[in-house]
């Protein structure tokens, strides 16, 4: 699923981070990178009841997102 599906099935961007738990700000961090990660895209799926599906080209790794939070020695 890409981010404007996720914004659209729950209406806006702060409905869509209210159902996950998390502040918008959170979810203008995927804006920014342009996708959702990957453990929130199964999440969603769940959410949803399948009414949001995962496809694996359309989100964030998790390897990658840790990457960019854990400094590399």
């Amino acid at each position: 699923m890409k981010l404007e599906q996720a914004e659209q099935h729950f209406g806006n961007r702060r409905k869509l981070a209210e159902a996950l738990g998390i502040t918008t700000q959170a979810v203008s961090q995927w804006v920014r990178r342009g996708r959702i990660p990957e453990g929130i895209a199964y999440k969603l799926e769940v959410l949803t009841e399948g009414g949001l599906k995962v496809n694996p080209n359309d989100y964030i790794p998790i390897v990658q997102m840790v990457a960019e939070i854990v400094p590399q020695q």
